[in-house]
C-alpha cells in the first residue's frame, strides 16, 4: 500500500485531549506537521460531547467523592487540592490562548455557574461543615460559605428546598466562582485554530492498525469513507476515548501489557422548562450511594448548551460492553488478551459492590430513578424531565487488577507513542495531562520548551498554591481572561 502522507504528528480521536496536545504542540513546535483523524463525521461526538459529560469545571469546589472522612471525623482534603490545582493550569492555558488570539470568545464555551455540595442528615451534615472548615483554609478554595440555615440555602439554590420537609438537618456549601464548560464547544475551538495554524483534520477516518517498522517510523492505517488510508508519523497520540486500549494493543508497545478496561455508561434526566431553569442557577452535587463509582456522584446542574439553557440530573450508571456510544457490542470481549486476562478476572472478584450497584441500577426502573431526583429537587414532576443517554467510560484496570478510577498515560520507553485510559476529571485536567504526556514523550527537547511552557502554564508543576497572594493573583488573571468570576480571599 502506497503511503499517503509522513506527518510530525498523527493524533487519533477528535476530542478535546487530542485538541488540547495540537494546540500546545503547535505553540512549541510551529513548523510541525500535524493531522488529527476522527472516526465519526464530527468532533467531540463521543466523551467531550456537552451531553456525555456534566460539563463541570472540576476544581473538587463541590465534589464530594475527592474529600473522603477519615475515622476519625475529619476529612482528607488531598485529592481536591490535586484537582484544583490541575483545572487552575487548564484555565492558564486557556487564558494563554484567550490573550494570544487563538481562542475568539471565551463566552462561546465557559461561563460562570456557583458550585454547591448539598446534604442531609445529621451525620452528613456534620461531614461537611468539617470539609468546609478544612478546604476554606486553602486559598484555592477561597470565598467558600457553609450553612445549615434552610433560608441561607433557598436563597443559593431555591429548588433543594422546594417541597422539602421542615426539620430535615440540611447543609451546603457554597461557592460563586465555579464554572460550566461545554467541552464540545471547545474541542470545535481547538480544532478550528490548530487548522488556522496548518494541522488538518480528517472526518469519517477510523484507524484500524498501529505498527512500527524498523525504519523507527509508525504506520497508521484505516478507512476513511471507505477508502484505505496509511500515514506515517514520527509520534503518535491515542486519545480515542474507550478505543484507546485496543488501538494501544494493536501497536504492540510493552507498556500497554496487562491493562483492561471496565465499560460504564451512564444516564442523566434533562429539562428545558423555563419556569424551572430560572429557579436553579448552580452545579449542586450531593452524596454519592455506597457502592457507587465516583462517576455516580449525584448532581443537578445548570447547563448551556448552543445559547439555551437546561438542568440536568444524574448520572445513572448504566452497563454495556460496548467501549463508546457509537462503538461495537463485541468491544469488551476483543479487548481481553492472554496478558490482561488475569487482571480483569481479579478486578471483577475484587469488586462486588461496585458489580451489584451496576446490577440495580440497570434494573432500576425509570419511576426509581425519578426518585434519586426527589431528594435534590423534592417537588420536581416527572413529566417535566426527560431521559438521555449520556457517554460512555472505560475505567482503568491495572496490571494488578486494581480499578481505577481516574486517567492513565500510558507512553511508549522511547516517547514515539503515547495514549490516554480512563476518565473523570477528565476534561477539566486536560492541560496537565497532556503537558506530562509531552515531558515524558520529548524529554529531550523539554529544557528547550521551558520558557514557552511558563508562558502557557505557569502554574504547572508549581509547588506554592497555599500563598494566598500569588494564588489569588493566578486564579484573577485567568478569570479575567475568560470573563468569569474571580474567588474572594480567604475570611
Amino acid at each position: 500500500m502506497d503511503i499517503d502522507q509522513h506527518l510530525d504528528v498523527v493524533l487519533v480521536g477528535g476530542g478535546i485531549m487530542s485538541a488540547t496536545l495540537g494546540v500546545i504542540l503547535q505553540e512549541l513546535e510551529p513548523t510541525w506537521s500535524i493531522k488529527m483523524l476522527e472516526r465519526l463525521d464530527a468532533l467531540a461526538e463521543e466523551s467531550s460531547g456537552p451531553w456525555n459529560n456534566a460539563g463541570t469545571g472540576h476544581s473538587a469546589l463541590c465534589e464530594l467523592n475527592y474529600t473522603p472522612q477519615n475515622a476519625d471525623g475529619s476529612v482528607d482534603i488531598s485529592k481536591a487540592i490535586v484537582v484544583n490545582e490541575q483545572f487552575q493550569v487548564t484555565r492558564q492555558v486557556w487564558a494563554y490562548l484567550v490573550e494570544n488570539g487563538r481562542i475568539p470568545d471565551p463566552a462561546a464555551f465557559v461561563r460562570t455557574t456557583p458550585h454547591l455540595s448539598f446534604v442531609w442528615g445529621a451525620d452528613n451534615v456534620a461531614y461537611l461543615k468539617a470539609r468546609w472548615e478544612a478546604l476554606s483554609k486553602h486559598p484555592l478554595f477561597s470565598g467558600m460559605k457553609f450553612s445549615d440555615d434552610p433560608e441561607v440555602i433557598r436563597r443559593w439554590a431555591p429548588l433543594l428546598l422546594e417541597g422539602r420537609k421542615p426539620g430535615e438537618p440540611i447543609a451546603a456549601t457554597f461557592t460563586d466562582a465555579g464554572t460550566d464548560v461545554d467541552f464540545g464547544a471547545l474541542t470545535n475551538i481547538l480544532a478550528d485554530t490548530m487548522i488556522a495554524k496548518g494541522a488538518t483534520v480528517d472526518y469519517r477516518a477510523a484507524v484500524k492498525d498501529l505498527h512500527r517498522t524498523n525504519d523507527g517510523l509508525w504506520h497508521v492505517m484505516g478507512k476513511q469513507d471507505g477508502k484505505p488510508f496509511h500515514y506515517t508519523a514520527d509520534f503518535v497520540f491515542v486519545g480515542a476515548g474507550g478505543y484507546a486500549l485496543p488501538l494501544l494493543q494493536k501497536a504492540g508497545i510493552p507498556e500497554i501489557k496487562g491493562f483492561g478496561g471496565f465499560p460504564v455508561s451512564g444516564e442523566f434526566l434533562r429539562t428545558d422548562k423555563p419556569e424551572i431553569v430560572a429557579q436553579h442557577q448552580a452545579k449542586v452535587y450531593g452524596k454519592a450511594a455506597v457502592g457507587a463509582p465516583p462517576m455516580s456522584v449525584p448532581h443537578l446542574d445548570t447547563r448551556v448548551v448552543d445559547g439555551k439553557s437546561y438542568l440536568m440530573f444524574g448520572p445513572y450508571a448504566g452497563w454495556t460492553p460496548k467501549f463508546l456510544k457509537q462503538g461495537s457490542f463485541l468491544d469488551l470481549f476483543g479487548s481481553i488478551k492472554g496478558h490482561n486476562l488475569f487482571p480483569m478476572a481479579k478486578t471483577g472478584t475484587h469488586n462486588v459492590p461496585l458489580t451489584w450497584y451496576l446490577i440495580t441500577q440497570v434494573l432500576s426502573s425509570s419511576g426509581r430513578k425519578f426518585t434519586d431526583l426527589l431528594d435534590l429537587f423534592p417537588d420536581a414532576k416527572e413529566s417535566d424531565w426527560e431521559k438521555i443517554t449520556a457517554g460512555q467510560r472505560v475505567q482503568v484496570i491495572r496490571p494488578n487488577g486494581d480499578l481505577q478510577f481516574g486517567t492513565e498515560v500510558i507512553t511508549h520507553s522511547d516517547g514515539s507513542i503515547g495514549g490516554l485510559l480512563g476518565a473523570s476529571p477528565g476534561a477539566s485536567t486536560a492541560a496537565p495531562i497532556m503537558l506530562d504526556l509531552i515531558k515524558r514523550c520529548f524529554p529531550q527537547r523539554w529544557e528547550a520548551w521551558g520558557s514557552k511552557i511558563a508562558e502557557l502554564a505557569p502554574g504547572y508543576g508549581r509547588t506554592d498554591w497555599t500563598d494566598e497572594t500569588s494564588t489569588l493573583e493566578a486564579l484573577a488573571r485567568t478569570a479575567k481572561a475568560l470573563k468569569i468570576a474571580e474567588p474572594q480571599p480567604l475570611g
